[in-house]
Formats: C-alpha cells, structure tokens, sequence
C-alpha cells in the first residue's frame, strides 16, 4: 500500500528535503502550509511537515517524529510583521492565510503586550498592503525573506547578517521569532513531521530523511547556492539563514514547543511524539 507524504518546501526544509530519495511505496506533494496541514488532518496524505500548531490542536490524533522540527533559537528571518507605526500604535493588520503557526504566534505576542489591533485577511507583497492603507503586514516563507532583504539589505562584506538594521523607509521589520525568543528564552518551533496516531512512517522513509538530512546539512554551502540563485538573493544570505534553523527537536526545542502550547491553545492534549532512534516502538516522549 502506498505512503503519501505531503511536503511544504519552503527554503528552510532545504537541507532536509533537496536531498531526499523517496523510497519504493512513498509519494509526496507539496503544498503550502494551510494546505498541507489539511491534507494530512483529511486523510489525503499520511505524513506531513505541518505547521506546529495544527499539531497541538490536533493532539489527540497526530503524533510527530521525535527527532524532525524546523526550529529556531532568535531571529528567523522569514516571518515578519512589517509595519509603519510602532507596535503599539498599530491599528490594521493584514495576515496571510497561508500559515495557520504564524497567525497564532503574532495573536500570542500581541496579546501578552495587551495589544488588540484589528487582524484581517489579506494577500499580497508588504509594501503593497502598507500603502494601501494597512499599518502592519504578516508575511511568511521566501517571499517574507525575500521582502526582508528588500529592508534591511543590501549585505556588504564588511557586514554581518547580524548588523543589518530593522528598518528603511519608514519600514520596520519585527522578527516574530525574534520577539518570541524576547518574551520567553526559548527556540521556537515553526513545524513538526507529523501523522495519524494509527498510521506511523514505514522505517525506510525515516531511514531517507534522516540520511537526508546529514547530507543537507553536509553540503549547506552548496544548498545555500541553489536557493539563493532561485530567490535572488546573496549567497551568504541564504547560507546564515540557512544555518540557523534548528532541525532535530531537541529538549530546548520541546520546552518552547510545551511553552507555545500552553499561550496559544490552553487545555489541548497532551503533544505525543513517536520513539527516538534507537529507542524501542511504543514508547512516546513528552515535554
């Protein structure tokens, strides 16, 4: 019987899915994160790279990898809020219906400022929506990257990625990990590699991704080329972004992931994840 995998591949999971050799029995297609978390909670795809907090909500039936995250501790660079009056000024937000995690960690960070602006749903690039009349923008994924750089670049070699300024043209850019990392001293897990409790990933498809994996990260320069001619962007770019991310949901990773889970969705299930390498089958880990 077949395995269907549903990917969301995004720049971050680079190193993780480039590589990736699907074995006999598994197929895979891709999709943005809204898409992908439904596939995988309709049944349409077995496994899934989903947004973490469809995750937690969905805790009762999904259980993830215990060793897959995307990850960060600090700044992300690719979920941004862009805005033109300072955070407690804002009035209209437009947010992007493609990432149910990014909606829920801005209403997190806005709500323990005890902010309330008015969130509405609208797509498009940032500077668009700021001069149609909107004072705060969410965007996500390359094209946040992409309009980030378009901020705070260009990258000079004198100059880290680092020292890049938040700010141009009457354009703040507020980093949402960034600010998470601020408000509690813990990565932030974007996404997990999750599926149905009763339908676990055949030990060949773990094999690949882990081997994946090693060899992504083994080969990030080389990574970091391809994407960055795909995106426009510098290399060094991409290869800091890159080499950011936090890819094997270690403890810190899970202590923000439970931190996460009790701001955003009080009162769900408890998170469930599968046996680490090594471990004997059955056995579930909790943060």
């Amino acid at each position: 019987m077949t395995y269907r995998a549903g990917w969301i591949h995004y720049t971050n999971v680079a190193p993780i899915l480039d590589p990736l050799v699907l074995p006999p029995g598994v197929t895979a297609i891709t999709g943005v994160p809204t898409e992908m978390n439904s596939a995988l909670l309709s049944g349409r795809v077995d496994i899934a790279n989903i947004s973490a907090v469809e995750f937690i909500r969905h805790a009762d039936r999904l259980e993830a990898l215990p060793d897959f995250s995307v990850a960060v501790l600090g700044a992300v660079y690719s979920v941004n809020l862009f805005h033109t009056r300072p955070l407690e000024d804002l009035r209209r937000v437009a947010l992007t219906a493609q990432s149910s995690m990014s909606v829920a960690l801005l209403e997190v960070l806005l709500r323990e400022r005890g902010l309330s602006p008015r969130l509405e749903r609208a797509e498009g690039e940032a500077e668009e929506l700021l001069a149609s009349g909107y004072d705060g923008v969410l965007r996500i994924g390359d094209s946040a990257l992409r309009e980030w750089y378009g901020v705070a670049g260009p990258l000079t070699p004198e100059r880290s990625m680092t020292a890049l300024p938040n700010a141009a043209r009457g354009i703040t850019v507020t980093d949402l990990a960034q600010e998470w990392f601020a408000l509690t001293g813990h990565p932030f897990v974007f996404a997990v590699w999750a599926y149905r409790k009763e339908n676990p990933p055949p030990a060949a498809l773990l094999q690949a991704m882990r081997e994946a994996r090693r060899q992504g990260l083994g080969h990030l320069a080389d990574v970091s080329a391809r994407h960055a001619a795909k995106l426009g962007l510098p290399e060094r770019v991409v290869q800091h972004y890159l080499w950011n991310f936090r890819y094997h949901l270690e403890a810190p990773d899970r202590l923000g992931l439970a931190e996460f889970a009790a701001l955003a969705e009080p009162g769900h299930a408890r998170l469930s994840f599968g046996p680490r390498p090594g471990e004997p089958s059955g056995l579930a880990a909790q943060p």
